[in-house]
């Protein structure tokens, strides 16, 4: 059985073979690591930090071992991260976002500032040495702490964050990893800051409503009408 073919024989009473083939369009699942913050503005209501801090594909690249009609063996391709195991969080952490937020944090802030990670155990320790030392450089103070447990609305990329790019994302036809790394960075930089800011008053109000019944789960987030605010 090939993709073009699936002819077979088969004698009487035979049971008819289970085979299957990899469809043409499929893409290997791709992990990304993304950071926002609230966007902030200025008095006049003017926007001074959009929140996007960055959004990176757990990739690598590699040399292509065969040729094909797309491109010649030798050529650098993108093969996403299979196992992301706990070498390659602080990793990531330290070249992309440490890099990223130090390059976009709003000018004249003070303060520590908190990256929240989920719960997901390739996540590295808050006192982590490696990521200590490397979040002190330049005068900041970034730290790291873990999203509360059992509080799954407590994590803004998967509150509204996520839902929001992956409707842009799948706007575009994709056929490959390289495409759909670049759709999701598209995706990433046309979302408004409006909308990250939504985002986070909804965040807002899931942490009032967690407070009102002492910190459970039995709560309905109640719509405040985010656009007339």
């Amino acid at each position: 059985m090939s993709r073009s073919s699936k002819r077979y024989y088969i004698v009487p009473g035979e049971n008819e073979p289970s085979r299957t083939c990899k469809r043409k369009k499929f893409i290997t699942k791709v992990m990304f690591l993304a950071a926002v913050a609230r966007p902030r503005h200025d008095a006049s209501g003017n926007e001074v930090f959009s929140g996007k801090i960055g959004i990176f594909p757990l990739t690598t690249l590699e040399p292509a071992i065969r040729t094909s009609k797309n491109r010649v063996a030798g050529t650098m391709e993108i093969k996403p991260i299979i196992s992301v195991a706990k070498e390659v969080t602080p990793a990531w952490l330290i070249a992309k976002v440490l890099q990223a937020i130090r390059a976009k944090w709003s000018q004249g802030h003070s303060g520590p500032i908190f990256i929240q990670q989920d719960n997901a155990r390739p996540h590295i320790n808050v006192n982590d040495r490696e990521f200590l030392e490397a979040s002190s450089r330049e005068g900041f103070d970034i730290k790291l702490c873990f999203q509360p447990p059992n509080s799954p609305d407590l994590n803004v990329l998967d509150l509204g964050f996520f839902p929001a790019i992956q409707s842009l994302q799948e706007q575009e036809p994709l056929g490959s990893i390289d495409e759909l790394v670049s759709a999701m960075q598209n995706s990433f930089d046309r979302m408004q800051s409006r909308e990250l800011n939504n985002v986070f008053l909804a965040l807002q109000t899931c942490m009032k409503e967690i407070m009102k019944v002492q910190g459970g789960n039995n709560y309905q987030i109640p719509h405040i009408g985010k656009s007339r605010l």
